[in-house]
């Protein structure tokens, strides 16, 4: 018997996908391979070497992940953008945190998903953002909301509160970022207003659960 299912459609959705792990790929794949408008086109483990891939190929829509080796998913998707602004990024992680959804969104991707998104909610999601439309959910739009409405952090404000959750001192801080140690105090000052907390716990606390920084 002939599964209809599995007969493609004369041009369907050229997908590539872009995960480090090779068993989520394979997973992936026989997902979309099973859908009869959808087809895996290219894949990688690799966020540098997506721009390379997506040149050759041309994929209409990319399934991304935000943890990636040699180059995180975000700055995949700003390069991919940067090169093919009209380019369909979906996003695709098991990260939530704020900082994480703000940051995908603003790098251009036109939806975030978990991987334990459905599998008719995941190929209904290709389906739109292939058509441009903007899939997000509403209780990730809500957070989103809540993200844009906080000040910005600076990048050496970023980059003092990385140090601080690998337990430097401030003295330490300085020293590595080329900083005498009142200006690293005046940057905390400034990182507990913006992140209304009282001390250097908080601020660590606070930005772990944001995702602003990320214990790897």
């Amino acid at each position: 018997m002939i599964n209809h299912r599995k007969l493609k459609k004369a041009n369907p959705i050229r997908i590539m996908l872009v995960d480090d792990h090779p068993a989520f790929r394979k997973g992936m794949v026989a997902l979309i391979e099973s859908e009869p408008d959808l087809q895996v086109v290219a894949e990688t483990g690799d966020g540098s070497q997506a721009l390379e891939i997506y040149r050759q190929k041309k994929p209409d829509v990319v399934l991304m992940d935000l943890r990636l080796p040699g180059m995180g998913g975000v700055e995949a998707t700003i390069a991919i953008r940067k090169e093919f602004p009209d380019a369909r990024v979906i996003v695709l992680t098991t990260f939530e945190t704020d900082e994480d959804i703000f940051r995908a969104i603003q790098s251009g991707a036109k939806s975030y998903l978990l991987k334990d998104t459905p599998d008719d909610e995941l190929s209904t999601a290709i389906r739109s953002v292939h058509a441009g439309k903007q899939i997000l959910s509403e209780k990730l739009a809500r957070r989103l909301a809540e993200r844009q409405q906080r000040p910005e952090l600076s990048r050496r404000e970023i980059e003092v509160l990385q140090l601080l959750i690998k337990g430097r001192s401030n003295k330490e801080i300085g020293s590595s970022l080329f900083l005498c140690e009142d200006t690293v105090k005046a940057h905390f000052k400034t990182l507990f207003t913006k992140l209304k907390v009282q001390d250097r716990t908080e601020a660590a606390i606070s930005a772990i659960r944001l995702g602003i920084v990320h214990l790897d």
